[in-house]
């Protein structure tokens, strides 16, 4: 047991020394704990709201917040309960009403019956989530709670989604795909390898607008309107035209190079 001094309060130099060499070692645990990391996975910098919506279980569990996209599989995995729960049934959606985006954290109120400040979890306490009152059960094995762990972070919601057609004039096949309109056309590509794998092995272009050439050749490094492609959705779903009028096409052209796959 710690020796303190009766009259000063202060626990003995002993105790301090065994009280940081325990916050040593819980450190080191916790630095183990990247090991839980999600798994590696292809990464984008920008994902829609349906790519999200696709991962929506416990064995492959996306969130969005606050503009940001969030891989917590292997976070639920490491913690099987009841303290999960909250988080995959919301799985594959979006809990940025669940924070505050002036602090980057979870919303409060004040407990009517004890009247302090806690943390607001209306479909009940999740991982990290400290309990409104004091508990010697809460794990408080970690550095970062995971909204703000940058392991589980894969990258950023769309403001700008949007449909494109993506026609292979080699083989006739089109493929109409939902993407970001922050991304370039690289990133673009890189998605496409989906549909196929040998995409980098083909030159991109669109059709020319008046005093243009036929087909212009598209900057891969530039986004769909930088490349002269707007989103006009919005303008022609007021007019009620069809989609099919109005989403744009990419040709794309073998250059008889299957080095890239």
């Amino acid at each position: 047991m710690p020796e303190t001094d009766v009259e000063t309060g202060v626990i003995s130099y002993e105790w301090s020394v065994e009280l940081a060499e325990e916050e040593r070692l819980d450190r080191e645990n916790v630095l183990a704990m990247k090991d839980s990391a999600p798994e590696e996975v292809t990464k984008h910098l920008y994902y829609t709201s349906n790519q999200v919506a696709q991962h929506n279980s416990d064995r492959d569990c996306w969130v969005s917040l606050l503009g940001k996209v969030f891989d917590i599989t292997s976070l639920i995995a490491a913690n099987e309960g009841s303290l999960t729960e909250p988080l995959t049934a919301f799985a594959g959606q979006d809990l940025s009403h669940w924070f505050d985006a002036s602090t980057q954290d979870l919303r409060t109120h004040i407990d009517p019956v004890t009247c302090l400040e806690v943390y607001y979890c209306p479909h009940g306490r999740f991982v990290h989530v400290p309990p409104p009152e004091p508990t010697n059960d809460f794990n408080t094995r970690f550095v970062e709670p995971w909204w703000r762990d940058p392991r589980y972070c894969i990258g950023y919601l769309s403001s700008q989604p949007r449909k494109i057609r993506v026609i292979n004039t080699l083989t006739k096949v089109e493929h109409t795909i939902e993407v970001c309109g922050e991304e370039s056309i690289d990133d673009i590509q890189a998605k496409y390898l989906a549909y196929n794998k040998h995409a980098e092995s083909y030159v991109w272009k669109r059709l020319g607008k008046i005093g243009e050439p036929s087909m212009v050749m598209l900057d891969m490094e530039a986004t769909l309107e930088a490349n002269g492609l707007p989103d006009e959705s919005s303008e022609y779903g007021r007019l009620g035209i069809d989609e099919d009028f109005y989403i744009p096409s990419l040709m794309i052209y073998f250059k008889d190079d299957l080095t890239s796959a």
